[in-house]
């Protein structure tokens, strides 16, 4: 099932859903801690929600999730707790209500639920391919989410095709005729951030010899992707949410706004929760952004794919893709793939150069190490992300000195435990990842 939420304050029974305690104003703005149990704010280390609000006491205020409501009550506070302008002891609440603590905002927001969807009968969406379970479970929420104007946040690894996703949003959606903008967030220091987001007026700063029209600006009336979001400041991130909230547009510099029709479509490697638990993303955004979440599933999970995204790669090359079996496909099959769909087009472009003549699968040369002929016995993959490329490195090695060691010692464990200067457990834990042990567990 693919990690597919919606943000909403109910559930079917009416119920309050999970929901979080948010700070949405003040030094800690977007910290927030997870309402399953009573929960304490103040400046306190004992509290759960931490913050450095001077005005905030030790031990201010504790949050008791009930059935359909949450009880506040104020610790008798210095500066007290106040709700909707009045200062308060204890009250009953619900999802969204708001309190005023020192000089900070807290909010207790409801946390994205997890919705049921049939899986799709379609094997491809846009560009995307896939037969496998996981992948129809995707299809049908893009399927749902297209004719909409929800914003949308996939995660998953680098290479499962989260780009892939947001165009193919657009091109299924009432904006397909828009511009379709795509942003890097992560590739960018802030400054320029800000003028590819935001635009600038000539004269901005140093170097800006003319007017730019940001990325917002230049997708209006389409679609805007905003990649890698989890990794931008949090002065972009308040721009952000001001922008998604108004739909104005402020170029760096300018003195008036430009409102603008966009549809977002964000995408992180990474849940976000930890992000905002520690405070480095603000919630507020994350729930703005959070209308449709689903994660993509990684390559190594879908194995069952490969078939269908190869023969898709090699008719869009204009080779027949009929027949993509024998050892070439077990070889693509029993690899890790870490940098996933990304990875594996990038074998297929590779063979085609190695393969001059073919014409199917089945002629192809696979290499499955980016440095052919190099010399370079662990094949540093430069096809990859850094730290996709440094973990494909790291397994080769792994794997290679296991083997070596444990064929020297005539795989005894014990000796070349001792010779490699590794506890013996992690040397068996190592060879079990990489497939090299299958002895009983008192081996020595």
């Amino acid at each position: 099932m693919p990690q597919t939420r919606l943000s909403t304050q109910w559930d079917e029974s009416g119920a309050p859903l999970r929901c979080q305690l948010v700070v949405v104003e003040g030094p800690e703005a977007g910290r927030a801690v997870t309402l399953d149990g009573v929960k304490t704010l103040g400046t306190s280390a004992r509290c759960d929600l931490r913050l450095s609000d001077e005005r905030v006491s030790a031990e201010h205020l504790k949050v008791t999730p009930e059935p359909g409501r949450f009880r506040v009550r104020d610790l008798d506070s210095t500066n007290g707790t106040f709700f909707e302008g009045s200062r308060v002891t204890t009250l009953e609440v619900s999802a969204g209500a708001t309190f005023k603590v020192g000089r900070s905002v807290v909010r207790i927001e409801p946390q994205p639920r997890p919705l049921e969807v049939r899986p799709s009968a379609a094997r491809r969406f846009g560009e995307l391919v896939g037969e496998s379970l996981a992948m129809r479970e995707v299809f049908a929420v893009l399927e749902l989410a297209a004719p909409s104007e929800a914003t949308v946040l996939v995660t998953g690894e680098t290479g499962t095709g989260k780009e892939l996703v947001a165009r193919a949003l657009h091109e299924a959606s009432p904006r397909r005729k828009g511009p379709f903008v795509a942003v890097d967030c992560g590739a960018l220091p802030e400054s320029l951030l800000d003028s590819e987001l935001f635009g600038h007026v000539k004269g901005a700063f140093t170097g800006a010899q003319g007017d730019r029209k940001g990325a917002f600006v230049r997708a209006d009336g389409g679609t805007l992707f905003l990649d890698e979001l989890g990794r931008v400041s949090a002065a972009v991130q308040a721009k952000l949410l001001r922008v998604l909230e108004e739909r104005k547009v402020k170029p760096v510099g300018a003195d008036t706004e430009r409102a603008v029709d966009v549809r977002v479509v964000a995408a992180t490697p990474t849940e976000l929760a930890a992000s905002i638990a520690s405070g480095s993303f603000r919630a507020d955004l994350y729930y703005r952004l959070s209308v449709l979440t689903f994660e993509l599933p990684p390559l190594r999970h879908r194995r069952e794919d490969i078939p269908l995204i190869v023969g898709e790669l090699l008719r869009r090359r204009g080779l027949d893709a009929g027949g993509i079996d024998g050892p070439g496909l077990d070889r693509l099959k029993s690899h890790r793939w870490p940098g996933n769909v990304r990875e594996l087009r990038n074998v297929i472009d590779r063979a085609l150069v190695l393969s001059p003549g073919a014409r199917s699968f089945g002629d192809l040369k696979i290499s499955l190490e980016a440095s052919v002929g190099s010399g370079d016995v662990l094949g540093v993959r430069t096809d990859l992300p850094f730290k996709d490329a440094k973990d494909a490195v790291l397994e080769v090695f792994e794997r290679t000195y296991l083997r070596d060691l444990m064929a020297r010692h005539r795989d005894n464990l014990s000796a070349a435990a001792r010779d490699a200067g590794v506890d013996r457990k992690h040397w068996r834990t190592l060879l079990k990842k990489h497939g090299l042990f299958d002895g009983p567990e008192d081996e020595s």
